[in-house]
C-alpha cells in the first residue's frame, strides 16, 4: 500500500462581532469542558481507532476494542469532504472538537458518545456536522482489509471493496480520556513518530 500524501493549506480567519454572542457562549461552554479534560485523571484507556474514507467521498472515524474487531462500539460519519480535512491535516494537527446541545431532560449516567448528532470544528472553525452510525457491509469489507496493518496511513485500491474509488485511512491506537459523564476524548498515540500526525477528537455535551 502507498503512504498517504496530504497537499493543500488551512486558511482560518478570526474575529468576533456583537451579533455573534451565542458563538462566544458556545465557545465558553467547550473551553470549559476542554478544562475538565485537562484535569488529571486515572479514568484513562486504550483502544484502536481509525478514520478513513473515499477520496471522492467523505471520512468516518471509528473506535474499536482492538485492531481485529469489525464492529466498533463508535462509528461516525463526519458531513466533510474529505479533501476538506485533508487541508486541515496538512500543518500535521488536526484537533476536532464535537459540541452537542441537548434540551430537555436526559440521565447524567447516559455516556456522552450516546448522542446521535454533533456540531463539529476543526481546528477552532467549524465544518459541518457528524452523525452516529451503524456500520455497512463496505465498512465490514475494509476493518477486515486493515486488520493485518499494525499502525499507520494509506490507501485501498477500490476494486479490493468492489468501489471505483480508493479509500485512504490512518489507523492507530487512541488513548481514551473521561473528563466527566458530558466530556470525553480520544488522542492519537505515534510513540515513534511514524504517522506524523498529532490528532485528537473530543467531544462536549451541555444543555
Amino acid at each position: 500500500m502507498s503512504c498517504l500524501t496530504i497537499v493543500a493549506a488551512t486558511h482560518v480567519t478570526n474575529g468576533v462581532t456583537s451579533v455573534e454572542c451565542h458563538k462566544q457562549v458556545r465557545s465558553w461552554r467547550i473551553l470549559c469542558s476542554l478544562m475538565e479534560l485537562l484535569i488529571p485523571t486515572c479514568n484513562r484507556t486504550f483502544n484502536h481507532g481509525t478514520i478513513f474514507g473515499y477520496r471522492r467521498g467523505k471520512l468516518s472515524f471509528c473506535i474499536q476494542a482492538n485492531s481485529k474487531s469489525i464492529n466498533p462500539f463508535l462509528l461516525l460519519e463526519f458531513a466533510v469532504p474529505t479533501a476538506v480535512l485533508a487541508r486541515e491535516m496538512q500543518g500535521g494537527i488536526l484537533r476536532i472538537a464535537l459540541d452537542c446541545t441537548v434540551s430537555g431532560n436526559f440521565s447524567s449516567s447516559d455516556s456522552v458518545l450516546s448522542m446521535p448528532l454533533w456540531n463539529m470544528y476543526c481546528n477552532g472553525r467549524k465544518v459541518g456536522y457528524a452523525v452516529k452510525r451503524r456500520p455497512s457491509k463496505a465498512d465490514i469489507d475494509a476493518f477486515r482489509l486493515m486488520s493485518s496493518v499494525v499502525v499507520g496511513a494509506g490507501m485501498i485500491r477500490g476494486k479490493e471493496l468492489d468501489n471505483d474509488d480508493e479509500l485512504m485511512y490512518l489507523w492507530s491506537n487512541f488513548e481514551r480520556a473521561r473528563g466527566s459523564s458530558h466530556t470525553e476524548s480520544f488522542r492519537l498515540i505515534d510513540p515513534d513518530g511514524n504517522i506524523g500526525q498529532e490528532l485528537s477528537i473530543s467531544f462536549y455535551r451541555s444543555r
